[in-house]
């Protein structure tokens, strides 16, 4: 995820001398750039060992989780890529952003929009059924359309909100069945898959799919705090 997100971090345009906050910052990648631009910058992750791999990188990284944000501090802009579709709590997240910027600061990123995945999802979920298997009722992610985005945001208070879904077929590096039992493991304790069977089944998902291109469909966005 952090070598797709240029085209976000092109949308946050950082400047020398910013104080800039990493909303999900990962292992640092993106972080890092943003800091070789000449901000100061700050980033949070709720993963313990990902804040330990940003930190190894010389980084400000603090374990935070995104919907309960506590700075003494007020930043200048917020950037987030690929984290805001794991934030079920998504308006307590958008006020705390919010929150943590100065008067007219702006927050740009990314996330997971909708439709993303869409076919990946359904494969998986189709050969839950066909296995006896009820996939989870509620949701793992939030992936929503650009109206959605924009109310929760509009609601927590900002402005000038502009986001578009993009279409970016992505190749898988390591395949379907890799991604179902890495990026959907959490789907599958709540769908109650034994350990033993989830091989088994990722294989068959990817043999459903036939190709390891991915559906995404990315939600590119920029905002503004008002003065």
């Amino acid at each position: 995820m952090p070598a797709l997100g240029q085209a976000a971090l092109d949308l946050l345009d950082p400047q020398p001398g910013e104080h800039i906050l990493d909303v999900g910052c990962g292992d640092g990648t993106l972080t890092l750039k943003i800091k070789e631009m000449g901000a100061d910058v700050v980033g949070i992750d709720n993963s313990l060992s990902m804040v330990a791999a940003a930190k190894a990188k010389g980084l400000d990284a603090r374990l935070m989780d995104a919907a309960q944000l506590k700075f003494g501090e007020a930043f200048d802009a917020a950037f987030s890529n690929a984290t805001l579709h794991w934030v079920l709590d998504k308006e307590r997240a958008a006020r705390a952003i919010w929150f943590a910027l100065k008067n007219d600061g702006r927050f740009a990123g990314e996330m997971g929009g909708q439709g993303n995945l869409a076919t990946l999802r359904q494969a998986l979920d189709a050969e839950l059924v066909e296995r006896g298997f009820g996939p989870p009722t509620y949701a793992a992610n939030w992936y929503p359309s650009v109206e959605e985005f924009a109310e929760v945001y509009e609601q927590a208070g900002f402005k000038d909100i502009d986001a578009s879904l993009i279409e970016r077929p992505t190749p898988l590096e390591h395949g379907v069945a890799a991604w179902v039992t890495t990026f959907r493991a959490g789907w599958l304790d709540r769908a109650g898959v034994p350990h033993d069977q989830r091989q088994s089944i990722a294989e068959a998902v990817a043999d459903r799919v036939g190709t390891n291109v991915a559906d995404y469909v990315r939600l590119r966005f920029i905002m503004r705090k008002p003065k």
